[in-house]
């Protein structure tokens, strides 16, 4: 499942009802267009899984400001290294989805290289988890005691709430290391997950621009880690 390119597993949703079954209410005229414009209008429920994320969903998802407007999604990069030098690499993200991907990844992706010996796994995710995610990786952890695991977030999640607060607390007591993601971090994320984007020119040939073939941190980047990792140390006290 590892380095597959763009790959969607669309959650299923309830089918409607037809309209000629006997229990479905009339609609009132226009409202069954309107209902249908808006299901038209609704994304995909899916969890998308790859290699390589495009530099500008990268520069956006992953920034380490403190206010995540519209930051709707979660995109977490993985590397899995077993025994004999074997390593492996992806990154999986959520649009709109039922199951986030922290869930995906750790009841999914994961088990299968969880067959036979020590297996060392460290992921980089745009942010920390919410608290059903959270019991979902500790008991990963206590489930599998070869596992080890180390998370490493660009922002924290609602951090200010006690139960987030609590839930970060039981990952580390479930044996999980979890740091914020430091300049070094942003550089070797980008270098082993990140793809430039591709533009078109006038002739309609794809062109890359020059400033995307490196990563150049943000104004205020290593300031930003270093707020987040005293509210990160002040929870884990």
């Amino acid at each position: 499942m590892a380095n597959k390119q763009n790959k969607s597993k669309p959650t299923q949703v309830p089918e409607d009802v037809p309209e000629n079954s006997e229990q479905a209410e009339k609609p009132e005229e226009g409202e069954g267009e309107e209902k249908k414009k808006k299901q038209e209008d609704l994304p995909p429920f899916e969890i998308v899984e790859g290699s390589r994320i495009p530099a500008s969903s990268f520069k956006f998802q992953f920034k380490n400001v403190e206010y995540s407007s519209g930051r709707n999604k979660t995109l977490l990069c993985y590397t899995i290294e077993r025994g004999e030098g074997q390593a492996f690499s992806g990154y999986l993200e959520d649009e709109h989805a039922s199951s986030h991907v922290e869930e995906a990844f750790f009841t999914t992706v994961l088990p299968q290289f969880l067959t036979a010996g020590p297996v060392i796994v460290t992921c980089y995710i745009s942010s920390s988890p919410c608290v059903p995610c959270a019991a979902c990786i500790a008991r990963s952890l206590r489930k599998n005691k070869t596992l080890q695991l180390r998370l490493v977030f660009a922002r924290l999640f609602q951090w200010e709430e006690s139960e987030i607060r609590g839930a970060l607390k039981g990952l580390r007591s479930a044996g999980c290391a979890i740091r914020m993601m430091r300049g070094a971090d942003y550089l070797h994320v980008w270098k082993l997950f990140v793809e430039p984007d591709i533009n078109l020119d006038e002739e309609g040939k794809p062109e890359e621009k020059d400033e995307q073939g490196e990563f150049i941190p943000w104004e205020d980047l290593e300031e930003n880690s270093r707020y987040y990792e005293e509210k990160l140390a002040e929870i884990l006290r």
